[in-house]
């Protein structure tokens, strides 16, 4: 597998589009997740420098990330405009050249209510289906993100196997998120059920209580046992750091650096770093 990160660390914590994207590819990762939303003022623009860019620096994108809170709206017009923006999404990740689209359906704030739940999640089911084919067409992949909230639509490894059997599409495939399973309590041994389905990690540590986007070894996540499931599910992906809120920002490229070289050691006890 390969080591990545979400290039909005960067551009969080006031580090440019270009140079971080530069900083990664000094660091020593492998490829890297655009965080871009292709429908902002300027998002022409600035696609196209990323895509130059990466190219010049030989950094590989893998994934392109998204939330869509509209795909499980009762409205259908709402459904509409997102599944259209998803697939300008699509769209962007194709001009990259990405292997798939990190899709976050919005779940953080589903609180079953107004809208019954099983009907949110028909519509998240047929909408994805949609997506799933618009995807496969550019041969790409949709990979679902767990949220680990009480209300979310996807919140454990069962319900992410019981989403993607009602999808039931090739193209849309999990994200495994070990921060997330964690506080999901979603063991390591649970990951058997994602053989052949799953398309994406991330990888950060957390105070095993909330979400914290820490380097790992600075909360409680038992890596090792995570990653050893990971490489036994045998699928060709990347690994890549999620690390959205860097207490000082001013120190934002030793915090990349720190969850770097951790992850790495992690990736190269148990060889999984190709």
């Amino acid at each position: 597998m390969k080591l990545g990160m979400i290039n909005s660390a960067w551009e969080q914590h006031g580090v440019g589009l270009v140079d971080g994207l530069k900083k990664t590819k000094e660091l020593g990762f492998d490829c890297v997740d655009i965080f871009e939303d292709p429908m902002e003022p300027g998002a022409d623009e600035r696609i196209t420098m990323i895509k130059q860019t990466c190219d010049e620096l030989e950094l590989p994108i893998i994934s392109v990330v998204g939330v869509s809170v509209g795909l499980v709206d009762f409205n259908p017009s709402v459904q509409r405009f997102h599944v259209d923006r998803c697939k300008r999404y699509l769209d962007m990740g194709a001009t990259f050249g990405a292997k798939n689209y990190l899709l976050v359906i919005g779940e953080y704030i589903w609180q079953k209510e107004v809208i019954p739940p099983e009907e949110q999640w028909k519509f998240a089911v047929e909408n994805c289906k949609v997506l799933g084919d618009y995807a496969g067409e550019r041969d790409l992949e949709i990979v679902i993100e767990l949220e680990p909230f009480h209300m979310s639509l996807v919140n454990t490894i069962g319900e992410m196997d019981r989403f993607l059997t009602d999808v039931d599409n090739p193209a849309v495939k999990a994200n495994i998120d070990i921060s997330h399973m964690v506080l999901s309590d979603s063991p390591p041994e649970s990951l058997v059920s994602l053989r052949g389905r799953a398309g994406h990690v991330h990888i950060s540590d957390c105070d095993g209580k909330v979400h914290g986007d820490l380097p790992p070894g600075r909360g409680v996540v038992p890596f090792e046992g995570y990653m050893q499931a990971i490489k036994d599910l045998e699928f060709d992906g990347a690994i890549s750091l999620e690390l959205e809120y860097a207490p000082d920002p001013s120190q934002i490229v030793e915090w990349v650096t720190e969850a770097y070289s951790a992850t790495d050691r992690l990736m190269s006890a148990i060889d999984l770093r190709k």
